[in-house]
């Protein structure tokens, strides 16, 4: 029941993440074609990010699921030692999960693959979306055990405190 609670939760992150990832590539790129002049109206705006989320989400999703993979667990781990700073090691991996995605495709390939995270601004944009996603795995998790983080957080301080 343990690994099923788990799946579930990192499952949900990967989703909203690459979600949310793919609107705002797909926001940025078109704020580039405005700026240059073309005229992009509400629906093209609507009718692209919808193919996006098609198209672009799913592989983004792959990307997003190695990568808060091993950032979620790296994160865990670190929590049990330190269970007070539980979500804010989540959220930071979360964030940090596809920014090094990014920047390994970034040195691996003679192309930045995704075009929004061809700049600073762009690349943390696309990151942002992996701290919410961090920040919602660690909430369905305590959520599914049928507590909250001030309760887990205490009960973990306690017990190390008792130690």
């Amino acid at each position: 029941m343990k690994v099923l609670r788990w799946f579930l939760a990192w499952v949900t992150a990967v989703f909203v993440t690459a979600s949310i990832g793919s609107v705002i590539q797909t926001q940025i790129n078109l704020a580039r074609i405005t700026g240059l002049g073309v005229d992009v109206s509400v629906a093209e705006r609507l009718v692209t990010t919808g193919q996006d989320l098609l198209g672009f989400a799913p592989l983004w999703g792959v990307i997003v699921a190695a990568g808060l993979l091993v950032a979620l667990l790296v994160a865990s781990g670190l929590a049990r030692r330190w269970p007070i700073w539980s979500v804010s090691l989540h959220v930071l991996a979360g964030f940090f999960a596809p920014l090094v995605a990014l920047l390994v495709m970034d040195a691996m390939l003679p192309v930045t693959v995704v075009a929004a995270a061809r700049t600073w601004g762009g690349l943390m944009m696309m990151s942002l979306p992996g701290a919410f996603g961090g920040w919602l795995y660690v909430v369905l998790l305590q959520r599914q055990k049928g507590q909250t983080f001030h309760q887990a957080a205490q009960r973990n301080s306690s017990s190390q405190a008792g130690s």
